[in-house]
């Protein structure tokens, strides 16, 4: 296959072989691992480009319900910005009055599919066919968040930047756009793929618009994962040394930032996003979200480099190989060089890479093995 920028392919892949990133943990010998994170995580924020003012959280729980052994909290909090972030906070209800338990932020995906967030990875009453369609596909037919939550865990879920709660409503766009939706029921099949494509058109637009601000998207949302972390920590049911992050795709890139520049996190698990740079730049730069970029990022660290800032704490990287959104050689570069990170700061078994059959997806299989991980090392 001819490369998506024909001739000038040559030039891209010329500009990343001149630039090995600089950062990386295995570009030169460390003389301080703390002083390198540091240095790494510094350079990451500073090209995240996002400092909203400071805001209180001013969180409530907004309703509560038992689901069979799980209590499901349906919480929010305030941003500097936009709506409240509304989010699902699940727990077992058998445990001791005074029990501290291990916590994981359960991070949706992207999947084209912005009218939902949280819900796409936890249990709803009456959920929607067009999302089990969704979960069918793309995690076996489970409610992950929900199901890791079954294993003694409480799980956060909450909603991302443009996704479910924090999505753009149709009432605030232009005439012209909203003009799409006249006639169309509300949560019906029809408004939701209608949404979804409209928010598929406007992505381009929304990243543009956050660069020409002076920001990233990634900044974006990378903040308000770390705000999840933050409300983690009001909770008395959460053990704050126990805690936790993982997701598929959009969820897995939101990991890497995540784990990657947070401390509070001990363990992650990144699935179906990870690979070298380079290695996407011939044909799989197109297979993206504009949730990706950060501008001269490379130069600095590579994926698995800016990951690696959450080294030596565990990480289990799951990759699928036959994944339509990279080549099979970047994923193997990628595992092949957090193997050495974790090698070179004397912790090889924190670290564990799995390739398994199939398309990008979190199946069944995969997730009984993400589960296990977080057993091994949070609890």
């Amino acid at each position: 296959m001819k490369p998506d920028i024909g001739i000038y392919y040559d030039l891209a892949d010329h500009i990343s072989g001149m630039n090995p990133p600089s950062l990386s943990y295995l570009a030169r010998e460390w003389p301080e691992l703390e002083a390198w994170r540091t240095m790494g995580r510094a350079k990451v924020l500073e090209l995240l480009a996002f400092n909203p003012p400071g805001m209180p959280l001013n969180a409530t729980v907004d309703s509560k319900r038992e689901d069979g052994d799980l209590v499901v909290e349906e919480i929010s909090y305030d941003m500097p910005y936009g709506p409240r972030v509304r989010g699902l906070f699940i727990y077992p209800k058998n445990r001791g009055e005074d029990e501290k338990m291990p916590a994981v932020v359960a991070l949706h995906d992207h999947g084209g599919f912005k009218y939902f967030g949280k819900e796409k990875i936890a249990a709803i009453p009456n959920e929607p066919h067009i999302l089990h369609e969704f979960k069918k596909e793309c995690y076996g037919g489970r409610s992950w968040a929900t199901e890791l939550a079954k294993r003694g865990f409480a799980v956060l879920a909450v909603d991302a930047f443009l996704f479910g709660s924090r999505r753009i409503p149709v009432e605030s766009l232009n005439e012209d756009m909203q003009k799409q939706f006249k006639g169309l029921e509300p949560d019906s099949r029809e408004y939701i793929e209608k949404y979804n494509h409209l928010a598929a058109e406007l992505e381009h637009i929304i990243a543009k618009t956050i660069f020409a601000a002076g920001s990233t998207w990634p900044g974006i949302f990378t903040y308000e994962d770390r705000r999840s972390v933050d409300y983690l920590l009001t909770r008395p049911e959460v053990d704050s040394s126990r805690i936790g992050c993982g997701g598929l795709s959009g969820g897995g890139l939101r990991t890497i930032f995540l784990a990657g520049l947070d401390p509070r996190v001990k363990c992650a698990i990144c699935v179906g996003f990870m690979s070298t740079f380079r290695e996407m730049l011939r044909n799989h730069i197109k297979c993206h979200t504009w949730m990706l970029y950060v501008p001269h990022l490379p130069r600095f660290l590579d994926m698995p480099d800016l990951i690696s800032l959450h080294a030596p704490a565990p990480l289990m990287v799951q990759y699928n190989m036959n994944d339509e959104l990279y080549t099979l050689e970047g994923q193997r570069e990628a595992d092949q060089k957090l193997r050495q990170i974790y090698g070179k700061m004397g912790h090889p078994d924190n670290y564990c890479g799995k390739f398994y059959q199939g398309p990008h997806k979190f199946d069944v299989e995969m997730q009984e093995d993400a589960f296990k991980w977080f057993e091994k090392w949070l609890k």
